[in-house]
């Protein structure tokens, strides 16, 4: 079970850790919402939970709570730019679906 980073991605977390001068590093979830049911959650990590999964990729811890693991294990983060638009984008192995607007998945 793992979640990677590619090195855009990584890169970029790591700047923003840089630029917040402080945390373990960068949780990616999961919650209930939208059309599809799913959307996922980036927020950074300064105290690990209980149930809390650390994977190390590209020197980026990656924190993930064991709800949230069952639906992206497998999932590469990556962070893009496209034209004047740029964020991450999830490579989710996992995932039958997205609704129209591209905020929230099925698996």
């Amino acid at each position: 079970m793992a979640i990677t980073l590619t090195d855009a991605a990584a890169d970029r977390v790591r700047s923003f850790l840089t630029n917040r001068g402080k945390g373990l590093g960068l949780r990616v979830g999961i919650k209930t919402t939208g059309c599809s049911g799913l959307a996922y959650v980036l927020e950074f990590v300064d105290e690990l939970a209980d149930g809390d999964e650390t994977f190390e990729h590209n020197g980026v811890t990656v924190i993930v709570d064991a709800k949230s693991l069952v639906y992206i294990d497998g999932t590469e983060l990556d962070f893009v730019k496209e034209g004047l638009n740029e964020g991450f984008k999830f490579n989710n192995p996992n995932q039958n679906g997205e609704c129209g607007c591209g905020e929230s998945f099925t698996v």
